[in-house]
């Protein structure tokens, strides 16, 4: 039969008590080590009952009651039973919270691919807006579930709510409780700390207590460190990159292609975005005059950029790039509304998600 919750609770203390001292348990020593504020007699009621029902046993007449076989197995299926529904919720929990995001990050795309746009049709200069970076990454979840016998997906959430997932491949089935198991040690060593901080030391001591599942826990630590490369691949939106053509000392053929071919390739406009975040002094804008840039191509330009700052520390760079002649102080007008303007869109979006 079923046992209420009451009865319930009971043999999970008789039994945490016995684990602990390995000593028969009485009703006074339940008594205090319950939340049921019940009496020595009701609790004393409650043991006969289940020893009657088989879940506890009296060694010694007089002593107090240890679990049997058939205490110790209602215990452990009732203990997996709570990890697993912990582990469903929090598995349900990440698959909304991957569908809010993609869905957050198409209006995301969308919202500063316009924006890039609007900036080269108002300004009639070059424009350029990259996605928001999450700067110094902590893991916030990390999930292995099974695809198939063969297959396990593994799932990282880092702060800003970005979500990195990866199929690896393993030798042998795993079994449900392995899997909790592994995502129990993941979490309790990892969950909070910085991508950076984890060292070779903290992933040989997890491979170590993973045992015969080391191999697989490497591979979860790769999946891991993948998502810093993953950030160092800027998403930049550019825009008017033609409207060079309207300054004579940029229009020459020579200038212009580089100018033309920096736009395209985007590979240098990665370097101005890192160089960007990293020399942010917290005023949010700066210019560039001449050689001051640190992208070649531009030597003969003013890039003026913007750094935008989302939740979390999710950072990106709004940039316009002109003659050195540019109208300043629109410019910099400009960018400092636009930067208000991306954080109140933003949040928006965020709340209609």
């Amino acid at each position: 039969m079923d046992l209420d919750e009451r009865k319930l609770k009971i043999l999970q203390a008789i039994i945490r008590n016995y684990l602990e001292t390995g000593e028969p348990v009485g009703s006074r020593t339940i008594s205090k080590y319950t939340d049921l504020n019940l009496s020595s007699a009701t609790i004393r009621n409650e043991m006969a009952d289940l020893e009657e029902l088989g879940y506890i046993i009296q060694p010694h007449t007089s002593a107090g009651r240890i679990p049997s076989d058939k205490g110790y197995r209602l215990y452990v299926d009732h203990m997996i039973l709570e990890k697993e529904e912990q582990l469903n919720q929090a598995t349900q929990e990440v698959k909304e919270m991957h569908k809010i995001l993609l869905e957050r990050e198409d209006k995301m795309e969308s919202v500063l691919k316009q924006m890039a746009k609007m900036l080269a049709e108002n300004t009639n200069y070059a424009t350029m807006i990259s996605a928001p970076q999450v700067r110094g990454n902590k893991l916030k979840f990390i999930q292995i579930s099974r695809v198939d016998p063969r297959q396990i997906l593994t799932t990282i959430v880092v702060e800003g709510n970005v979500i990195k997932n990866s199929i690896i491949s393993v030798a042998d089935p795993l079994d449900d409780e392995t899997l909790l198991k592994l995502n129990i040690l993941l979490n309790t060593n990892l969950n909070g700390l910085a991508i950076e901080s984890i060292n070779l030391a903290m992933i040989s001591k997890l491979k170590q207590q993973a045992g015969v599942y080391a191999d697989l826990v490497g591979e979860v630590m790769d999946v891991v460190a993948s998502v810093i490369k993953d950030d160092e691949n800027i998403e930049i939106y550019t825009s008017g990159a033609n409207n060079i053509f309207k300054y004579p000392e940029l229009a020459d053929n020579q200038r212009a292609s580089e100018l033309i071919t920096t736009f395209e390739e985007k590979q240098m406009l990665s370097e101005l975005v890192q160089d960007t975040l990293t020399e942010d002094k917290g005023t949010g804008i700066q210019v560039y005059i001449g050689n001051e840039t640190p992208v070649k191509t531009m030597k003969d330009c003013s890039v003026v950029t913007a750094t935008y700052e989302l939740e979390e520390g999710m950072k990106g760079t709004i940039g316009i790039i002109g003659p050195r002649r540019m109208d300043y102080d629109k410019v910099i007008s400009t960018l400092k509304t636009l930067k208000s303007q991306l954080d109140t869109i933003y949040k928006k979006s965020d709340e209609e998600s």
